[in-house]
């Protein structure tokens, strides 16, 4: 957590983002908050002890706010004592995306590039429909992350893995130059825009859980209901319509992992093989940050359990260039 220290006896100050808060009732009897404050860089539990509503205010998860106390042990981990606590006022000019993990890009930039590489395109049932749906979902796609716990589950997620796979797709129409770039660009597009409906996602950018019809339905089945519909409505070319729904329906590649079908044409299998790619590279490049030099890291779920090997040789950093 980053907090300034405010002299020599370990009182700290700062701004952090509440993750969440409890009224609780201590064994004298006394009413407290208890904190999950959190940072770009962490997190760490808060007590406000004898809290008044009236004299302290109210509190909810996702608000910023002011904090002054004291960092102190308690059980091997970091607690800190909260003596003044307030709302963020607007000249104290901090923002959401200070406080949580972001993909570290230009969610404006990293959408406008999407809607400039469709507009570029010379079918003009892909880029009609393509440029429709971008604009429709502009609001959420801006801050919602790709994921609910795994790859990309960070504000601005799902913006950075759809633009990454989409670079990926074009260096592979540079090597295979049979492949429909066009189409393949539209599916890597719009392959996950129904994780818009899928994810509950609060102010932070930060998925919650999952929706009803998320649980239900899941982005796959939902994706292709909403670009047969966008397509119907615009007089979208139904056999484009079709191959795009395919390759929303196939883009996990196998029955097991949550695809409806197999990948069936060339670009259909390359977005699929692409998604787990950029998945897979991501949840690695997470494991490796959190390994020491030359060490393991612990095993990775996601990656069939296994564990990551930090061998130093390059700095794990992100591409600036990325739009």
């Amino acid at each position: 957590m980053n907090f300034t220290p405010v002299d020599n006896s370990g009182r700290v100050d700062g701004f952090c983002l509440v993750k969440s808060v409890e009224v609780k009732t201590s064994s004298k009897g006394d009413t407290y908050l208890d904190f999950t404050l959190g940072d770009s860089t962490g997190e760490i539990n808060g007590k406000l002890w004898r809290y008044s509503a009236a004299e302290h205010g109210e509190y909810k998860a996702n608000d910023i706010v002011k904090i002054r106390g004291t960092i102190s042990q308690y059980n091997g981990a970091d607690q800190l004592r909260i003596e003044r606590i307030r709302p963020t006022i607007e000249s104290d000019n901090v923002h959401i995306e200070d406080f949580v993990r972001t993909s570290g890009y230009s969610s404006e930039q990293m959408y406008d590039e999407l809607v400039n590489i469709a507009n570029s395109f010379t079918d003009n049932n892909l880029k009609l429909i393509v440029t429709t749906m971008l604009a429709d979902n502009r609001e959420n796609l801006l801050f919602w992350p790709a994921a609910f716990k795994l790859h990309h589950a960070l504000r601005g997620g799902l913006l950075m893995h759809t633009l990454s796979i989409v670079r990926l797709c074009e260096s592979v129409c540079g090597v295979y130059p049979f492949i429909d770039r066009e189409l393949l660009l539209a599916g890597a597009i719009l392959h996950d825009i129904s994780k818009i409906d899928e994810f509950d996602v609060n102010e932070a950018g930060i998925a919650d859980g999952y929706t009803i019809e998320g649980n239900l339905l899941g982005h796959i089945s939902m994706g292709a209901t909403k670009i047969d519909k966008y397509a119907e409505r615009l007089g979208v070319d139904r056999r484009v319509s079709v191959l795009l729904q395919h390759m929303i329906l196939s883009h996990h590649g196998e029955p097991e992992f949550g695809a409806a079908v197999r990948p069936m044409f060339i670009e259909a299998e390359v977005l699929s093989e692409l998604d787990l790619m950029d998945a897979r590279i991501y949840e690695m490049r997470e494991a490796v940050q959190g390994a020491a030099p030359n060490d393991f890291s612990s095993r990775v779920w996601a990656l069939d359990n296994r564990k990551l090997f930090n061998h130093t040789r390059s700095d794990l950093e992100l591409d600036p260039k990325l739009f």
